[in-house]
């Protein structure tokens, strides 16, 4: 690549890692060659996570060939592949996860000249000398080297970026910021912030203004001052502004960010006309790391995963180093169940310790003969949890994005180990792919997972990574079946994370895709695919049947409602679920078990705050504002608005007819829109649209604004005499339309684009020439200012109308327009649905336009059209190894599931940032315990009475443990209730006649029982909740 050759990023394939990462970030990346070395399923997991992350390189290397063990983990090797080399044996298909990097294998010995050429390099299968001579070339060559490896179900990393290693942006935050109320004329200054929201801000932090009226002299990115006394909406700023101006109104204060000032031939570098470049980035960080030699002696502070084993860490270290040379010493790792190989192991870690600077406060000779037990397997579990650990590290090495491990990270997972003592025979070899793990478990275990009957919901990024590995599980692999359902379709931008499915694969169904790569995997895996979304529509697919057939239900979706639903289900038919979430590098498992946890739905995010509808509409004073109302302007116009018209040329009469019943503002509103799109703005031809566009820009970004500013100059007031338009408001100005205006003429063209395609009429693809002659033939009217007119501005209010008006007589006006026009019967508009991945189709186009003319009506900065699709289509931010993480700790959970004796203390909840790094392990939360008399019941338990029982009866039985019940409801309508005395009827009568008269409920025929609410009261006359009270009457 030449000096001055920009990198080029695939943004549609990208756009959920770049809304993680930043285009600086990728470029980085995209420069980057890295080593990888040991190609079993930690390493191959690696190699996985940074392909998709799109670096420049990858070399994967290993001089081993590969045995049946190695199906356990690595699931890019298969039975013909025994005896290759295993770096060539899985090259070709790591190369398929992402063609735009150059993937290549070396199997020679590790030599300095080899390394000399990487940015990167980890080491997965590596001896401690080997692994020390590495380090010291990396470390004194500026090389970031990562040293990792997993162990049953133990796992290490290490991290040297060498003696001066500059973190660019610790934790990807957004800097933080306020709008600013008043600031007083002192030493030091107070500042007052208006109280949408509270601030972020530190004492001692940097902070910088702008867009201050007044005081003027603080204005400028380059004049940070310090805050001190932070409150909640207000701080003082260490600085004297005695003698600035008085403050008038406006400005921002913005966490503090820093300058430099780069040349082009530098390690990234941008365009060719760009020779300098300025970038505002977070003040750096240095940090200073010791070599692997250095830090074995003086580890310093291990970072934590579990508070709760605080003292872990420091045994694992040298456990560890027991371990390497325990293979150095026989060639092999202590084999389980095997009492010589265990003391021995524990004596070498006790001499370690003895002669170790850093001493060791708790050796547990019992978790160190756990170590021993199971060290010499493999899982895949822990392969992906330390893959998206390690390819994490090495996006920060290769980037300065992120903080990066200091130094050593130890974890385990003891509590997933079975609780008794198995005999030696249970560990035996089987010659079987399972060999690694059942070294680990035991034959019993490999067993229980293989009949495991398993629902994965979603087969987007979580649902690959899943059902990868508990297809090298070896679950539903001998008699049982996992259940994998997704209505989704695989589109571009799934690539970069959703690492099962390939360009080929583009528009297939996720889960059919998904399920045939995890058979290649593992053909002994049985999948039975869906394609059908998990909600109660679809209840008669899932049914009960189904639901009480399952052992477990894992969770890989990406919506709260969804996740509620399925949460909801398996509280009702008593089913684990193993629930995680993620967003960008941070993420959160949750272990859901019948009567042990409280479920998934007991907790609850508060939910988004709202922009009032006054401030998206008239006073926007953020991107993200201006966006919100690009998206509802497009949806209400394309989408409708369109609708709502075709439902007229479905039925002209009827149509109006229904609009003059209803009589209400909403049915006013839905016919003037109506009216727009087929009489006052039809267009036929593609002149038309063009037309359309332009007026659209006129009334838009002139017409109001010049409304709102002449309702509201400039000088207005309150009627409290404050300025009107002061903090958060912002004084909009009207924008001329300029056909030399790039923006102003992708507006035109997206928006003339769309109206064609609602009206099916072609587009002909004009030049900018083209189109510019066809918009200075249309003469705009010149805008006049209207009078009374009134422009919502209460924040509460949830309408933008304001104005008193005749819906009666206005209804019937628009319903004769409409009835006059004469369409075709075959006439038909084309609604259209907002899609953000296709940048072919103009949608966010035309969302960017928008936001960004409605952004510089009101001086807010404009944003790309990536950002724009971020914020606009909501997406949501991922990335491959905080996937892989995920799933690799909701995995180990599985296994305690089908442990004996497993307590709520065994499992584990997690929230983890791979940016900081932080882990927080906890135990699960109990569920809440009901009590009464001898009664006692959590939010797992129903009552289920059996026979077909009258309202009498049931009754009777809550009557018998002194409950009174005195209200009976299902779904909406109610039963019965006893303060109703026409009710006294019903007490003689089958309740499932009842629910299926009153109620209208239909009761499948796979249905044995049917549910109702019951309302008592207790002893006292007070109201107790009672669960769900399920009838078995068939």
């Amino acid at each position: 690549m030449s000096g001055n050759e920009e990198i080029a990023i695939d943004e549609d394939l990208h756009s959920r890692q770049l809304a993680v990462y930043g285009r600086e970030t990728m470029r980085r990346l995209a420069e980057a060659h890295i080593l990888i070395s040991g190609m079993k399923g930690l390493g191959v997991e690696v190699a996985k996570n940074v392909i998709l992350a799109g670096v420049k390189a990858v070399t994967i290397h290993d001089t081993e060939k590969v045995e049946k063990t190695d199906l356990a983990a690595q699931f890019y090797l298969a039975d013909d592949d025994i005896g290759k080399n295993r770096a060539e044996a899985c090259v070709a298909r790591l190369q398929e996860l992402n063609t735009h990097v150059e993937v290549s294998s070396s199997t020679a010995a590790i030599s300095e000249s080899f390394l000399s050429q990487f940015q990167a390099v980890v080491l997965t299968e590596s001896s401690m000398a080997e692994s020390l001579k590495v380090d010291e070339f990396c470390h004194a060559n500026n090389i970031p080297f990562v040293k990792s490896e997993i162990r049953g179900v133990f796992g290490t990393v290490f991290c040297d970026f060498g003696a001066k290693f500059t973190v660019s942006d610790v934790d990807g935050e957004q800097p933080h910021k306020g709008i600013v109320a008043s600031i007083s004329n002192g030493s030091p200054a107070l500042v007052t912030c208006v109280d949408d929201e509270r601030l972020e801000f530190q004492d001692g932090q940097l902070v910088t203004f702008s867009e201050i009226k007044g005081m003027g002299e603080l204005n400028g990115a380059e004049k940070q001052v310090k805050v001190k006394n932070v409150k909640a909406h207000s701080f003082e700023i260490d600085m004297d502004t005695t003698s600035f101006g008085a403050y008038d109104r406006g400005g921002l204060v913005v966490q503090a960010s820093i300058f430099f000032q780069r040349p082009a031939s530098s390690f990234v570098r941008l365009a060719v006309a760009e020779t300098i470049a300025s970038l505002q980035v977070k003040e750096p960080r240095d940090l200073k790391f010791k070599t692997l030699r250095e830090a074995i002696i003086d580890p310093g502070e291990f970072l934590l995963t579990d508070f709760a084993k605080f003292d872990r860490s420091g045994m694992l270290h040298l456990a560890f180093q027991a371990l390497d040379q325990f293979k150095v010493e026989y060639g092999h790792f202590p084999r389980p169940a095997n009492a010589a190989d265990e003391n021995y192991l524990v004596a070498l870690c006790k001499t370690i310790d003895e002669r170790s600077k850093q001493k060791c406060d708790n050796v547990d000779e019992a978790i160190l003969r756990k170590f021993a037990q199971c060290c010499s397997g493999e899982l895949s579990p822990m392969a992906a949890m330390f893959g998206g650990i390690v390819g994490q590290e090495l996006v920060k090495a290769c980037s300065g994005k992120f903080h990066p491990l200091h130094q050593f990270l130890y974890f385990d997972s003891v509590e997933s180990l079975p609780k008794e003592v198995l005999p030696a025979d249970e560990y035996a070899p089987t010659g079987s792919r399972y060999d690694a793990q059942i070294a680990v478990f035991g034959k019993s275990m490999h067993e229980k997972l293989s009949k495991l009957q398993v629902f994965l919901v979603g087969a987007g990024a979580l649902g690959c990574e899943f059902i990868k590995n508990l297809a090298l599980m070896g679950v539903a692999s001998g008699g049982g079946k996992i259940t994998l359902t997704d209505d989704d379709i695989i589109e571009k931008s799934n690539l970069s994370r959703q690492f099962l499915f390939r360009d080929w694969d583009v528009k297939s169904n996720k889960s059919t895709a998904a399920a045939n790569a995890a058979q290649k995997i593992n053909p002994d895996v049985n999948i039975n695919v869906h394609h059908d979304r998990v909600s109660p529509d679809t209840e008669n697919v899932f049914d009960d049947a189904f639901w009480q057939g399952l052992d477990v239900v894992v969770n890989a979706l990406d919506n709260v409602n969804a996740r509620l639903y399925v949460d909801s289900r398996c509280v009702y038919f008593q089913k684990p679920l193993m629930e995680s979430g993620t967003l960008g590098t941070k993420c959160n498992t949750q272990c859901v078990i019948p009567h042990m946890t409280e479920n998934y739905g007991a907790s609850r995010d508060p939910p988004e705050k709202q922009a009032p509808m006054c401030t998206l509409h008239s006073f926007p004073f953020i991107i993200d504002h201006c966006l919100a109302w690009a998206r509802s302007e497009f949806e209400g116009l394309l989408e409708k608005t369109p609708t709502e018209a075709n439902k007229f040329l479905a039925s002209p009469t009827q149509y109006c007819d229904d609009a003059k019943q209803a009589g209400d503002s909403t049915a006013r509103e839905s016919l003037e829109k109506v009216v727009d799109l087929l009489v006052t703005s039809k267009a036929s031809t593609y002149a038309g649209c063009v037309n359309w566009a332009r007026l659209l820009f006129q009334d838009y970004f002139y017409n109001r604004i010049s409304q709102l500013t002449y309702t509201f100059p400039e000088d207005a007031v309150t009627s409290t005499g404050n300025p009107f338009w002061s903090a958060p408001k912002r004084f909009p100005t009207a924008i001329d339309f300029k056909t030399d205006d790039p923006s102003h003429m992708m507006f035109v063209r997206a928006g003339a684009n769309l109206k064609a395609e609602v009206h099916g009429i072609k587009q002909p693809g004009w030049s900018d020439e083209e189109l510019a002659a066809c918009l200075n033939s249309l003469t705009v009217d010149p805008f006049t200012p209207k009078q009374g007119i009134k422009i919502e501005t209460d924040p509460k209010a949830t309408s933008t109308s304001a104005m008193a008006v005749d819906d009666d007589g206005a209804i019937a006006g628009l319903s004769e327009k409409l009835l006059g026009t004469s369409p075709s019967a075959d006439y038909k508009l084309s609604p259209i649905e907002f899609e953000k991945d296709d940048d072919t189709n103009f949608h966010m186009d035309f969302i960017s336009a928008l936001a960004n003319m409605r952004a510089r009506n009101y001086q807010i900065p404009e944003v790309d059209k990536l950002q724009a699709k971020l914020i606009a289509g909501r997406i949501i931010p991922a990335i491959a190894t905080t996937t892989a993480m995920a799933t690799g700790m909701v995995c180990l959970e599985l296994y305690k599931l089908f442990n004996k004796d497993h307590k709520v203390e065994d499992f584990r909840n997690t929230f983890a940032n791979l940016a900081i790094p932080l882990f927080a392990m906890a135990e699960p939360v109990p569920p809440k315990m009901f009590k009464y008399n001898d009664l006692e019941w959590s939010l797992w338990d129903r009552w289920i009475l059996e026979g077909d029982l009258t309202v009498q009866e049931l009754l009777d039985w809550c009557e018998e443990r002194k409950l009174t019940a005195y209200s009976i409801s299902c779904g909406q309508s109610l039963i019965y209730n006893n303060f109703m005395t026409k009710h006294k009827e019903r007490l003689q009568k089958k309740l499932s006649a009842l629910v299926q008269d009153i109620a209208k409920l239909v009761i499948p025929d796979t249905r044995q029982h049917f549910d109702i609410v019951v309302a008592c009261e207790d002893e006292e006359g007070e109201d107790i909740d009672v669960p769900l009270v399920s009838i078995k009457y068939r």
